[in-house]
Order: structure tokens, then C-alpha cells, then sequence
């Protein structure tokens, strides 16, 4: 099993990144993934999920209507998008699913800063 993330960097408040996980070595389509992040001296936070189905559920308040979540069976990618990004947002973002136990991959940076 593998989950590879991408599309981390360092980028001015306002502005967009796009992440993606490339997943590998379980059957990608049946089942739900998700987003984390952890910000420095943070907790891990759940962010969102896509589920197999391609239901969207965004967990944490403040990027409502900002961050969405999308998956591509055919790729066996996940994508985050996400706009209108502010300090608060820097974190380092992981990809994860759920089968007797949590996975996770290795992570990709955000840095939000002026």
C-alpha cells in the first residue's frame, strides 16, 4: 500500500494550491479518503473526505467553501483544492484511508506567508 502526495509549496495569503495523493496497492475505488493536516505544535486534524461513493464531507469550519475534495477511480487520485488561503492554512497535508487500520502517506508542505 502507498499513498503519495503532491502539490505542497509555499504561496502568498489569497492564493491556491492543488494537492494530489496517487494511491497504489489496494483497490482505490472502495474506499472513502481523506485529508489531514498538522500544523506545527498541532494535532493531526481531519480536513476531508471523499467517500467510494464520491461523497464530499469537509470536517473543519474555517475552509468551508474554500477546500473541496475530489477522486478519480481511474486514476486512483484524490485531490484537494484549495483557494483563498490564509496563514492559518500552513500545515503539512497528508493523504490517509482506513483498512484494519489508518495508512497514511508521507505528506506534502503547505506554507501560507506573505
Amino acid at each position: 500500500v502507498q499513498l503519495v502526495e503532491s502539490g505542497g509549496g509555499l504561496v502568498q495569503p489569497g492564493e491556491s494550491l492543488r494537492l494530489s495523493c496517487l494511491a497504489s496497492g489496494f483497490t482505490f475505488s472502495s474506499y472513502a479518503i481523506s485529508w489531514y493536516r498538522q500544523a506545527p505544535g498541532k494535532e493531526r486534524e481531519l480536513v476531508a473526505t471523499v467517500t467510494k461513493d464520491g461523497i464530499i464531507i469537509i470536517y473543519v469550519d474555517c475552509v468551508k467553501g474554500r477546500f473541496t475534495i475530489s477522486r478519480d477511480n481511474t486514476k486512483n487520485t484524490v485531490c484537494q483544492q484549495m483557494n483563498s488561503l490564509n496563514t492559518e492554512d500552513t500545515a503539512k497535508y497528508y493523504c490517509s484511508f482506513f483498512r484494519s487500520r489508518r495508512y497514511w502517506g508521507h505528506g506534502t508542505q503547505v506554507t501560507v506567508s506573505s
